[in-house]
């Protein structure tokens, strides 16, 4: 069974050592690396190992970026603040159905941010923004990841948890344990919050690992699909339109 291996990162808005991310990748055969808070250094050093897709480097925390181990069509969703990052992996250069497979790249603005009035509004219309997209292709298969600011039961995971799988809950179910945190404080404190995620449709979660990020406070979600055989979208349970 042919597996394709996607990775999201916070990078700390350029935080993370470059050299060891290079490693990182090479070290788990990740295909798809999806950044948020994306430095010069840390994209120079991410496509030597991943040469394709589109890397879009920033300071002041704006840094996205999707990079792929094949060509692939990579686009822009518009988003108050930032633009989610969109890949279009197709067969036959990708292990993919028919249907082929679309990830999203997110990082959503954090409750956290002051002022806090005008982070909430942004927060809810990058959500809005978000589901109204899925919402357009709803028997598409996709993978939403990236730095959501959101544990589970906070209204943005919860909104996307209604329409996608969480993928880390599938493998630990499945494991016999919860799934693992992924933010800390400050790079190689202890991780305390759950707040990177990867929700997928259309497709079979076969292992999802927390992989450690040096020099990052967040940790990665690695993970890992049987994306050659998409599964079938129930009718029922297909995307609704976001509520005004």
């Amino acid at each position: 069974m042919a597996t394709l291996r996607i990775l999201t990162a916070n990078l700390w808005n350029g935080g993370a050592d470059p050299d060891r991310l290079a490693a990182l990748l090479e070290h788990h055969r990740v295909d798809v690396a999806a950044f948020q808070e994306l430095a010069p250094e840390q994209a120079r050093a991410v496509a030597r190992v991943l040469p394709h897709g589109r890397l879009e480097p920033h300071r002041a925390h704006l840094g996205m970026g999707i990079a792929l181990r094949h060509p692939a069509e990579v686009s822009r969703l518009p988003l108050p603040c930032r633009d989610a990052r969109l890949a279009r992996l197709a067969p036959p250069g990708w292990p993919v159905g028919e249907r082929g497979l679309e990830v999203v790249n997110l990082h959503i603005m954090g409750f956290h941010v002051w002022p806090w009035l005008r982070s909430h509004r942004i927060r809810r219309a990058q959500l809005r923004g978000v589901l109204a997209y899925l919402a357009t292709s709803p028997a598409r298969p996709r993978v939403v990841v990236g730095d959501l600011n959101a544990t589970p039961g906070m209204g943005v995971h919860r909104r996307l948890a209604r329409h996608l799988e969480d993928a880390a809950v599938v493998a630990a179910r499945r494991a016999g344990r919860t799934p693992a945190a992924t933010w800390g404080p400050r790079p190689g404190s202890p991780r305390l919050l759950r707040i990177d995620h990867a929700f997928c449709r259309g497709v079979r979660t076969a292992r999802v690992e927390v992989v450690a990020i040096p020099g990052s406070d967040h940790s990665g979600v690695l993970v890992e699909l049987e994306a050659d055989t998409a599964a079938a979208v129930a009718p029922d349970s297909r995307p609704q339109a976001p509520s005004r």
